[in-house]
């Protein structure tokens, strides 16, 4: 019999193996009646700091049903365990005329080209940018200085933008094809706890890693790649799709699926100009705040024991207002990092490696702005973007420097002196500089209102020796290309399946990398791979 456990506390001091012997005692049986148990769900209770714990659910398989059977009927955290099934789709009975074609190879091309590889459907890859082998050495050169690469870059290539995206696996989705794409990271190279871990995180150097061992698997299975391939149009005839114009020539195909990710603004233009139907849609931004991760620690561990035992700490703050202001994308231990898709423009972003070992730590601090409140054409999110961006390129000296100023001085409105010197976890270099030019009005009203409220939170603690660097404005798309719901193909157009985040229907690796698969799901249900 199995059964599932919750709402297990232990110090945080306390292994995880001695969960076996508090699992037997809450069933009042013995250890030897247990024949099996794993963690389904490991998060960490911080609100009293000096007796902090972890909580656990557990999945446990009983010798004897009938020992445990009492004991379930009289506890709400103990009950039978009804197991979420993956189930494959049965091959549909239309034949594809040419292989699928996936374009971009982020977290939703990613595992729809995984699926379709492993389906026997040939995938062909096409990718604007290089492999992750040519693309690291691509990025720490920019980091110390050298030029912006705009096919090869934080954003593009290898992975997409989730290669150097810190590597959080944090999702609000629950089921069987979330726990399908989580044993798909461990099986190519991710920790086995991303399985359980309220926050689980690759981190940024074990991300290429586990794009490489992705893509061997789907070149083994019969895929294929081509990498510094850039879609440049769509060929389609009464409405039907039938091939992908590219950099590197005509691709033939009825079926493309549309992964290019948030920050292929070239692509949105050419995608608008063929009349794909799409639409603006809110979208996050704002500016990145970093603190020194000792103080972070301080405040959520409270004794310096916990911070060695436990890692560098994480936090998750929301401030309502007339726009709520909330942070995002925390990396503890990390580094800001660039995030510029298009020559003579500037973006942040942060990473942290799975060690979390620098002595920063860096968040997203960012409102939902609605686009349609300024314009009503479609690509009106990515011109407020490109605006900012650009400023602050400007800002930075044309060197993409980031504009950095003391999260104090923000708030009273004072602008820095250009000479001022902070420090920063940004590897190129920063310039002081008032913050108010890349950001618009209503955002920066709403950080000056949410920030000391945040502060408040954390009784003065949040806000000393912080300093904040923007602008941060690629924490969502802001763009929604259609899609019916049913059949995942963009209205007017067959065969084309837009997904992710790039088509606005993800939020993070996780969601994003279940839509590109959930869309290869319903290929293999409608079509038969080419013989």
């Amino acid at each position: 019999m199995q059964l599932r456990i919750t709402n297990i506390r232990l110090p945080v001091e306390t292994p995880e193996e001695g969960l076996a012997d508090v699992l037997a005692r809450r069933l009042r049986v013995s250890p030897g009646d247990i024949a099996s148990w794993r963690i389904l769900r490991k998060s960490l209770d911080s609100r009293q700091r000096n007796s902090l714990q972890f909580v656990y659910s557990a999945l446990v398989t009983v010798a004897d049903a009938a020992k445990a059977l009492p004991n379930y009927d009289h506890d709400a955290d103990i009950a039978p365990f009804v197991p979420s099934q993956f189930e494959d789709p049965a091959v549909g009975e239309k034949a594809l005329r040419q292989r699928p074609v996936v374009v971009g190879s982020g977290p939703a091309g990613l595992l729809a080209a995984y699926y379709l590889a492993v389906r026997g459907y040939r995938p062909l890859v096409i990718e604007r940018g290089a492999a992750v082998k040519e693309r690291v050495p691509a990025i720490r050169l920019f980091d110390a200085g050298g030029a912006h690469d705009p096919e090869n870059n934080y954003l593009f290539g290898d992975g997409g933008a989730g290669t150097f995206s810190d590597g959080k696996l944090t999702c609000r989705m629950t089921g069987a094809d979330v726990d399908w794409v989580l044993e798909r990271f461990v099986e190519c190279g991710g920790k086995a706890s991303i399985r359980y871990e309220h926050r689980p995180h690759l981190g940024s150097n074990r991300l290429p890693m586990l794009v490489r061992n992705f893509r061997r698997r789907i070149d083994a299975f019969g895929g294929e790649y081509r990498f510094s391939c850039r879609m440049e149009g769509l060929d389609v005839a009464d409405g039907r799709l039938r091939g992908v114009h590219t950099s590197s020539g005509f691709v033939p195909t009825t079926h493309v699926v549309l992964a290019i990710g948030h920050s292929a603004r070239d692509t949105y233009e050419m995608l608008h100009r063929l009349g794909v139907p799409m639409q603006s849609k809110p979208f996050q931004l704002g500016l990145r705040i970093e603190q020194p991760q000792e103080q972070v620690d301080r405040q959520k561990y409270g004794r310096r024991p916990y911070a060695e035992l436990l890692g560098a700490a994480d936090y998750s703050l929301v401030a309502r207002g007339e726009l709520d202001l909330f942070t995002f994308c925390m990396c503890a231990g990390g580094y800001i990092i660039p995030s510029v898709s298009e020559p003579n423009m500037f973006c942040s972003n942060g990473m942290s490696n799975s060690r979390h070992d620098t002595r920063f730590a860096n968040s997203g601090l960012v409102v939902t702005l609605d686009p349609r409140t300024e314009s009503a054409h479609p690509l009106a999110g990515v011109e407020i973007q490109r605006r900012y961006e650009r400023a602050a390129f400007e800002l930075g000296r044309g060197a993409y420097l980031a504009p950095i100023q003391r999260a104090a001085d923000f708030l009273a409105g004072r602008t820095p002196p250009p000479t001022e010197k902070l420090a920063c976890s940004y590897q190129r270099g920063t310039v002081a500089a008032n913050l108010d030019q890349v950001i618009p009005p209503q955002v920066a009203r709403a950080i000056r209102t949410g920030l000391p409220i945040m502060d408040h939170k954390w009784k003065g603690e949040f806000l000393r020796n912080a300093t904040l660097v923007g602008p941060e404005m690629r924490g969502s798309s802001p763009v929604r290309i259609d899609r019916d719901p049913d059949s995942r193909q963009c209205p007017g157009i067959e065969g084309l399946y837009p997904v992710g985040e790039g088509a606005g229907y993800a939020g993070g690796i996780v969601s994003a990398a279940v839509d590109g698969l959930r869309t290869a799901m319903q290929i293999v249900r409608e079509f038969a791979p080419v013989g």
